[in-house]
């Protein structure tokens, strides 16, 4: 079992920055790959960035170029730095870990994150 718990989001200015956390309850190095999903109302879940556990990073179009993610090994946490952020950024973002690659199995709670002047 793996239990992720997510932190950072809020309420941000368009333009501005934000940076979720995504904090694992054992060692990330067991964790084949890490990503962030979102959800806006409305809409289905759609994938924002991955990280494999050997650093190869994937981004969806919407976010590439102005997102970023990134893993601390020692921390087992991961995070995604949110930059440029556009009113469409809006949306519950999820954490989540595939132990098997390409199947993310496990989920955090979400982190609402709204962009808004």
């Amino acid at each position: 079992q793996v239990q992720l718990v997510e932190s950072g989001g809020g309420l941000v200015q368009p333009g501005g920055s934000l940076r979720l956390s995504c904090t694992t309850s054992g060692s990330i190095l067991s964790i084949n790959a890490m990503g962030w999903y979102r959800q806006a109302p409305g809409k289905q879940r759609e994938a924002v960035a991955s990280i494999t556990k050997w650093g190869s990073t994937t981004y969806a179009g919407s976010v590439r170029g102005r997102f970023s993610i990134s893993r601390d090994n020692a921390k087992n946490t991961v995070y995604l730095q949110m930059n440029s952020m556009k009113p469409e950024d809006t949306a519950v973002y999820y954490c989540a870990a595939a132990l098997t690659p390409g199947e993310f199995d496990y989920w955090g709670q979400g982190t609402q994150v709204t962009v808004s002047s």
